[in-house]
């Protein structure tokens, strides 16, 4: 996690924030098209992203929400699909994950139906593509939206793509029903900056707690959950 003395714009983006291998949509098709291979040698469904832990907080904060088993859930940038699943066991009936890597997609489809839980849809879509933004929204909208990982990808991209963080969070405010939220996961924002960034379309509900640690006289989180709401009264 990036301290609060890094240098930021404006836009909560970080100046010496370097373009990475993981922005790469060559990364993940490489890397899931072997967590794919293995999982057909040996049933392993791979890394699950900041690990269960992370994943049960998410699970846990919306079973506690009070919100509906049938709200459309939609999970942005789904890897195996375990998040999915979790949810599933749950009792959430309304599910949907979307990937840029048909590996991803084509794992967590195997893997869902080993589970029993073939009503999930997965599908090979980009949040960043506004086409297949329009396609995800012509049933219906979205009640929640579900991030681990993804947008820290997106913030790892070629630095001469320097609206994708906005886009984003544009079309994540675009699948929303009106009041709708989403909850973002990320191990290389803060809260601080994650509020700054997502300001013009959401504010936020709650942060939920994680493991701390300390190191340097500095105490920190390795990873930050938010749940933000969709708002209309700021553009």
């Amino acid at each position: 996690m990036f301290s609060s003395s890094t240098a930021m714009s404006d836009d909560g983006c970080l100046a010496d924030f370097n373009s990475s291998a993981l922005g790469t949509q060559e990364y993940w098709d490489e890397a899931y098209s072997r967590e794919l291979k293995k999982y057909n040698e040996v049933g392993d469904v791979g890394e699950i992203w900041f690990g269960e832990e992370a994943q049960d907080r998410m699970v846990n904060w919306l079973m506690k929400s009070g919100r509906s088993l049938s709200d459309h859930i939609l999970d942005i940038g789904c890897g195996n699909g375990m998040l999915l699943l979790a949810l599933r066991e749950e009792g959430f009936s309304n599910l949907t994950g979307i990937d840029y890597s048909e590996s991803a997609i084509q794992l967590s489809r195997s893997i869902a139906e080993k589970h029993g839980s073939t009503d999930i849809i997965f599908q090979v879509s980009s949040i960043l593509n506004p086409d297949e933004i329009a396609t995800l929204t012509k049933k219906h909208l979205y009640d929640v939206c579900l991030d681990k990982g993804t947008y820290d990808a997106i913030s790892l991209r070629d630095v001469s793509q320097p609206d994708d963080n906005k886009i984003y969070c544009q079309n994540i405010k675009t699948l929303l029903n009106k009041d709708g939220i989403l909850i973002i996961t990320s191990c290389n924002w803060t809260r601080e900056q994650l509020e700054l960034q997502f300001r013009h379309e959401f504010e936020l509900v709650h942060e939920l707690p994680a493991p701390k640690f300390t190191f340097g006289g500095k105490t920190g989180q390795t990873v930050t959950t938010l749940i933000l709401r969709r708002r209309d009264d700021l553009k």
